[in-house]
């Protein structure tokens, strides 16, 4: 088990200051807020402009043994919402860096990480209206593209299996003629687009986005890809 986890909650917009208050209640020293727009699942809804969204994300880093109350926070706080009303997802976090604390690798017994035997707590999610959180083998695939894209991402993802996904508006840090990162030209106005998907379906996601002809060009784009370990639905369970 990692020492960090980093937790990424989709809500409605708004709806940031809930979730952020339950977490910070339960123990998180806060966490930092996108505006997203989620994109429909049905790709008809999206083509005739319904079925978007204003959605908050909101991102926190957590110690690996206090993630879990402070999902169980998280749950509660949101079980009065409507049925589908946000997702948690769960990442491990193998390294983190604050000011005033040494680099932490994320692994027990290296310098400047956490142990104890709290690091051995299983790693599962709290039990939501009397079901256990999904624990599926899914994937995180993060896209990130020139401005005015991700909606062309998201359809060719659709047709390889994907369902729907989020997209944070975003920008570079230099100029276009200016530094690379893995090849890929850090220039503003940017989005990134976010997919979970089932591992089994990952690869296909990806080659699709890969061929798409608006990342053709060489240093157009990015994808990758990361481990979900735990997602859970938030909301009413009926």
């Amino acid at each position: 088990m990692s020492a960090f986890k980093l937790l990424f909650v989709n809500v409605p917009h708004g709806k940031s200051e809930l979730v952020s208050r339950a977490a910070v209640q339960a123990g998180s020293f806060g966490g930092t807020v996108a505006l997203g727009r989620g994109i429909s699942p049905s790709a008809l809804l999206s083509a005739l402009g319904f079925g978007d969204s204003t959605r908050d994300i909101l991102i926190i880093l957590s110690a690996g043994w206090e993630y879990l109350p402070i999902c169980q926070a998280i749950e509660e706080a949101c079980r009065q919402e409507k049925k589908a009303f946000g997702q948690l997802l769960v990442l491990d976090a193998d390294g983190m860096a604050k000011s005033g604390t040494p680099f932490s690798t994320g692994e027990t017994g290296k310098t400047g990480s956490t142990g104890g035997a709290d690091m051995e707590q299983k790693a599962t999610i709290p039990e939501q209206n009397g079901e256990k959180a999904r624990q599926a083998s899914l994937s995180l695939i993060t896209v990130v593209l020139n401005k005015g894209y991700a909606d062309d991402a998201m359809a060719a993802a659709r047709k390889a299996g994907a369902g729907g996904g989020t997209v944070i508006n975003a920008r570079g840090t230099a100029r276009e003629d200016d530094a690379k990162f893995f090849g890929v030209h850090i220039v503003p106005e940017k989005e990134m687009l976010m997919i979970v998907v089932p591992q089994e379906k990952r690869d296909a996601v990806l080659e699709a986005v890969r061929t798409l002809p608006c990342l053709a060009e060489p240093g157009s784009g990015i994808a990758f890809s990361a481990p979900v370990e735990n997602f859970t639905q938030l909301g009413k369970s009926s």
